[in-house]
């Protein structure tokens, strides 16, 4: 059963800054959120699942030739019926000292030994231990099965997983700006796109 009476929103990482609550340096993350308009909806007769979909325009006149919403973003709900379209929201949306949910991809690191990826010791860096510091080692050096299972800590693609990030409380809002101010940080690189919706933690 689904928990989330509103849609959430999205929005921008800005970067890290620290904020002094209580004069005690706190982290915290900048979150720009541009309007959000809400274009459709997802129902239950139709697609299985009811859901508010909410779109960014393009800042460019040119690019929204082609198409007219940059990003586009489902928020599954409990109950539809407190919302239509053409709605628009904002930072205000949120309000001072509630915790939210942000959603965004991880910074990618691209291809990562398994000391980077996976936290592994790593080898003796005594005499002897030629070249081998790092190594991974054994994989599957059994003759039975004789290979190695699937799922195995190994080398490979580190990073742009999508993660989420709960329970970071509302620092400070921006509402001429559409600013929002985080505790703590979140998921991705600056500039990137994430998504913030109520949380459901206690």
């Amino acid at each position: 059963m689904l928990c989330y009476e509103r849609p959430g929103l999205i929005g921008t990482k800005l970067g890290m800054t620290q904020v002094f609550v209580d004069d005690i340096a706190v982290p915290a993350t900048v979150i720009h959120i541009p309007e959000n308009l809400l274009i459709g909806f997802r129902t239950n007769e139709k697609n299985g699942y009811q859901a508010a979909v909410l779109g960014i325009r393009y800042r460019d006149e040119k690019k929204s030739r082609k198409k007219l919403y940059a990003i586009i973003k489902e928020f599954k709900l409990n109950s539809l019926d407190n919302f239509s379209e053409g709605q628009s929201y904002d930072a205000s949306h949120f309000t001072l000292g509630q915790s939210v949910d942000v959603i965004g991809h991880a910074i990618g690191k691209g291809f990562a030994g398994g000391m980077k990826r996976h936290g592994f010791r790593g080898g003796d860096a005594s005499h002897g231990a030629s070249i081998s510091h790092r190594a991974l080692g054994s994989t599957g050096g059994r003759q039975d099965p004789g290979k190695v299972f699937k799922g195995k800590k190994m080398a490979g693609h580190m990073g742009t997983n999508r993660v989420t990030t709960r329970n970071l409380r509302v620092l400070d809002i921006d509402a001429e700006v559409s600013i929002i101010v985080v505790k703590g940080c979140v998921p991705g690189s600056k500039g990137k796109t994430v998504l913030l919706r109520d949380s459901t933690m206690r």
